[in-house]
C-alpha cells in the first residue's frame, strides 16, 4: 500500500452535511437557492453541530445534469452568486467552526466547455476520447468539424475527459495510454482546479464518479494510480485538505489516495448492497438492475443488519487507520430516509444508528427534520434516470418555516427550482426547533454526544452483539447502542446495565434488552 501523509486531524471528528445549493436557501428571490442563502443559514448548521459542509457543483454549467456538466471549473454559476460570495461563505463558515468542501467533477465536462468545443474542431486535440472514424458502441457523433465520434461519461452531453486506457485493443487503435499528452494535460488540469479553490480557503473536495477516469480498467488499478499521484501532490501542496470519493468501494478508493469513501447505492462487488440493505425499501429511487431485498430499516422487520455489518467489517479491516468510510442518510441521487413505508416515527432509530456507528456520518440537507421524498415530480435538469428512478424527489426545497414557500424563497411558487412537498404536515426547522421532543433536537443531541465521546468516533472499538431485531452493539467498551427499526417489539438476551443518554422505548432488565417498535437507546454502561 502506498504511504500517504496521515489525514488531517480534523477529519476524524467530521460530521458531514450535504447541501444541494439550488434547493437550500434563496437569498435573492429568483426561486433558486444560492451561496448567500447558504451563508444566511449557517447558524442552523452551527446550532445542529455539523462541522463540514459539502456543496454540490456550483460552477458555470448549462445544467443538463444539475451542474454535473461543468462548462467552467474556475467560475461560479451566476445563479449561485460569485467567487466573492463563495469566499465570504467560507469565511463565515470558518468563524462558526465549519469547513466547506466543493464537488469536483473529474471525469467529464459539459459539451459546452471551451475545451470540448475546441476539441470538436481539432483532430489533434486529445483532451477527450475520440474515435476518428465511425461510431463505436456508446459513442456520440461529433458536433463539430472533426470527423468521428466521442465517448460520453454519463449523459451524451457529458464528454469523457481522456485519462487514457488501461489496455490496448487492435480494433480500437485510437486508444491512448495514460502517459499520452491528453491524459497528462487532464491530470495537470485537475491539480490546477483544486489548487485554485483550495487557495480560496476551501477544505477539500468530494469527487464525482471518481472510479470512471481510466477506461477499460477492470480492476481500477490505473484509475487508482491517477488518484495516488494527485494525493501525493495534495499532501505536499495542501496538507490540511481532504478528498472524498464517490466510488462506493472504500477497499479500493482509500488505498488509491482518498481520505474517505462513502457507502453508496452502487459500487464494489455487491453494487452497493451495504447501503441498500439498510435504507432501500423499493420506493423512491429504484434501479431496475437491483435485486429485490428487504431492507433492515423497514417496519415489517424482514431484513437484517448482517449484510451491512459484514461489508463494514471487511472494508474497515482493509483500511486500518489509512482512511475512513462515510455513511450517508441519503443524497441527491438516492431516496431520502422518509420514503415510502418508512415514515417520520421510524427516523429516530435510523439516526441513533448512523450517529453512533464508526463511520463518518453524512447528513443530507433536510433529513435532520425528516423531509419526505416527494414522488411524481417532472424531470428537472436530468433528474430522471429510469421509469422508477427520479432523483428530483430528493431535491425539493428545504423547509425552514410555515411562511411562504416554507421560508425557502420569496419567489412566486411557479418559479421555484422544484415544487415543495405539498403535504400539509410537512416538517419545518422552525417547528422542530420549538419542540424539544422533535427529530431535529434528537439529531442535535446525538451529534453532541458523538463529539463529546471519543468512544463513539471512527477509531474506537466496535463489538456487534446482534444483527437482527434489535440491532445491538457496544462502542469503545463503554456505550451500548440498541436500535429496533421494526414496528413490533424485539428482545435480545444480554446482561447489561447502564445509564440512558438518548433513549426511547428501550429497557435493560433481568438480563434482557427489550426494545419497543421503532425504539432506540444509547446507554453508558455501568462499571
Amino acid at each position: 500500500m502506498t504511504t500517504f501523509r496521515p489525514a488531517p486531524a480534523w477529519l476524524a471528528d467530521a460530521v458531514f452535511y450535504q447541501i444541494y445549493p439550488q434547493s437550500f436557501a434563496d437569498s435573492d428571490g429568483d426561486g433558486i437557492g444560492d451561496l448567500n442563502g447558504v451563508a444566511e443559514r449557517l447558524d442552523h448548521l452551527a446550532w445542529l453541530g455539523v462541522n463540514t459542509v459539502w456543496l454540490n457543483p456550483c460552477f458555470v454549467s448549462p445544467f443538463r445534469d444539475a451542474g454535473y456538466d461543468v462548462a467552467d471549473y474556475l467560475s461560479i454559476a451566476p445563479r449561485y452568486g460569485s467567487a466573492e460570495d463563495l469566499a465570504e461563505l467560507v469565511d463565515e463558515a470558518g468563524r462558526r467552526g465549519i469547513r466547506i468542501l466543493l464537488d469536483l467533477v473529474a471525469g467529464h465536462t459539459s459539451d459546452r466547455h471551451p475545451w470540448f468545443r475546441a476539441s470538436a474542431d481539432d483532430p489533434d486535440d486529445h483532451r477527450y476520447i475520440w474515435a476518428p472514424q465511425g461510431r463505436p458502441q456508446g459513442f456520440v457523433a461529433s458536433p463539430g468539424t472533426r470527423p468521428g465520434s466521442y465517448l460520453p461519461n454519463f449523459f451524451d452531453v457529458q464528454p469523457a475527459l481522456n485519462f487514457g486506457y488501461a489496455r490496448e485493443d487492435p480494433d480500437e487503435p485510437w486508444r491512448q495510454p495514460m502517459d499520452a499528452e491528453g491524459p497528462r494535460a487532464n491530470r495537470a488540469a485537475l491539480r490546477e482546479i483544486m489548487d485554485h479553490w483550495l487557495r480560496l480557503g476551501l477544505s477539500g473536495f468530494r469527487v464525482d464518479m471518481a472510479a470512471s477516469l481510466v477506461k477499460d480498467d477492470p480492476d481500477r488499478t490505473e484509475t487508482a494510480a491517477v488518484w495516488t499521484e494527485l494525493r501525493h501532490w495534495l499532501d505536499g501542496a495542501h496538507p490540511q485538505a481532504v478528498l472524498l470519493s464517490e466510488w462506493g468501494d472504500p477497499e479500493v478508493s482509500v488505498p488509491a489516495g482518498f481520505h474517505t469513501d462513502f457507502f453508496l447505492h452502487f459500487g464494489g462487488s455487491t453494487d452497493g448492497l451495504a447501503l441498500r440493505s439498510l435504507w432501500s425499501n423499493g420506493e423512491g429511487t429504484v434501479d431496475a438492475r437491483w435485486d429485490p431485498l428487504d431492507c433492515f430499516f423497514d417496519p415489517n422487520g424482514q431484513g437484517s443488519a448482517r449484510p451491512f455489518v459484514e461489508a463494514y467489517d471487511k472494508a474497515a479491516a482493509a483500511l486500518g487507520t489509512s482512511g475512513f468510510i462515510s455513511l450517508p442518510t441519503s443524497n441527491h441521487d438516492f431516496s431520502r430516509l422518509n420514503c415510502g413505508p418508512r415514515t417520520a416515527e421510524q427516523l429516530p432509530a435510523a439516526f441513533a444508528f448512523q450517529l453512533t456507528w464508526p463511520t463518518l456520518p453524512a447528513i443530507y440537507y433536510g433529513d435532520e427534520i425528516g423531509m419526505r421524498y416527494v414522488p411524481g415530480l417532472p424531470d428537472k435538469e436530468g433528474s430522471v434516470l429510469g421509469p422508477r428512478y427520479n432523483r428530483a424527489g430528493s431535491r425539493t426545497p428545504m423547509q425552514w418555516d410555515e411562511g411562504s414557500n416554507a421560508g425557502f424563497s420569496t419567489a412566486a411558487e411557479d418559479r421555484l427550482y422544484l415544487p415543495l412537498d405539498p403535504s400539509p404536515d410537512r416538517p419545518t426547522v422552525a417547528a422542530q426547533r420549538a419542540d424539544e421532543a422533535s427529530l431535529l433536537h434528537l439529531v442535535r443531541r446525538l451529534i453532541a454526544l458523538r463529539r463529546s465521546a471519543p468512544e463513539l468516533g471512527p477509531r474506537a472499538s466496535l463489538e456487534v452483539l446482534h444483527t437482527g431485531y434489535p440491532f445491538v452493539y457496544v462502542r469503545g467498551g463503554r456505550y451500548l447502542v440498541v436500535v429496533n427499526p421494526r414496528r413490533d417489539e424485539a428482545r435480545h438476551p444480554h446482561a447489561a446495565t447502564g445509564r440512558p443518554l438518548a433513549s426511547s422505548g428501550v429497557e435493560l432488565t433481568d438480563g434482557v434488552i427489550t426494545a419497543r417498535g421503532f425504539g432506540y437507546g444509547v446507554f453508558e454502561l455501568d462499571g
